[in-house]
């Protein structure tokens, strides 16, 4: 399928590994260009330097907002327009909600809420000036269902939801689609516990219909849909690719 992504510029957040890294990837071998953003440095310049002529790499903490808030204007300057926001950078620490110290709470909503918040307020304002973008949240099944251990997380990712829903609604009359995508078990480093353990990873597995975890490379087709114009009428829709785990009773 053609996507029609020749010469558009993406940013993609945490786009150094796992999802982003994919996400990057895919939208790379449609013909994009790529402003990648990560906070590691080593692998973010291999990146760029496989990809010399496509991708810019962009050292930035996420809970450094005034560096966030300037990311559509670097993606501007390195390839001189801006079509693509895949909010991907996130956090998930795990732990009894009852013992966490409170900053853990203000950490995971400053990466995976605020900073996904103002990056679609900065891109927002160029992409209904220029009449088209696309926003791509990078949630979870877990803002949709819950997970004990990741209360902080799994409320941070239904604020997300929601986000995308409320600004989808708001800027679509403008040209510019805002729609979400909700892993569930991906086999990315996120999950290297679970993967190194035979015993933890049977387990998992039995909780997802399809029997098996998802490879990173899987999230990659449906952010390329999002990011064309094959989805120009699809907005605050949230795409669920879970193997089923989130269907079942």
């Amino acid at each position: 399928m053609n996507f029609q992504l020749e010469n558009k510029v993406a940013i993609v957040t945490g786009s150094s590994r796992g999802l982003g890294l994919s996400a990057a990837t895919s939208l790379l071998a449609e013909g994009c260009k790529v402003l990648a953003v990560a906070r590691s440095a080593e692998e973010l310049h291999k990146f760029e330097a496989e990809n010399p002529d496509s991708v810019v790499a962009c050292i930035c903490d996420m809970k450094d907002i005034e560096t966030v808030k300037t990311l559509p204007a670097q993606a501007i300057e390195a390839f001189g327009r801006l079509d693509i926001v895949v909010n991907n950078a996130g956090i998930a620490p795990a732990g009894k909600f009852l013992e966490q110290d409170d900053r853990v709470w203000e950490e995971v909503f400053a990466i995976n809420e605020t900073a996904p918040a103002l990056l679609a307020k900065v891109a927002g304002r160029h992409m209904v000036e220029q009449g088209s973008g696309k926003i791509i949240n990078i949630a979870s099944t877990s803002g949709i269902l819950g997970k004990p251990l990741l209360v902080a997380y799994s409320s941070s990712k239904g604020a997300v939801l929601q986000m995308t829903k409320a600004l989808a609604a708001e800027l679509a009359r403008s040209g510019v689609q805002v729609n979400a995508i909700a892993p569930g078990a991906f086999a990315t480093d996120a999950q290297r516990v679970v993967l190194d353990s035979p015993d933890l990873l049977a387990r998992r597995v039995a909780k997802i219909p399809a029997k098996r975890m998802a490879d990173s490379d899987e999230i990659g087709p449906m952010v390329c849909y999002l990011a064309s114009p094959l989805s120009d009428f699809v907005a605050g829709s949230v795409f669920v690719i879970d193997g089923g785990e989130s269907s079942k009773l």
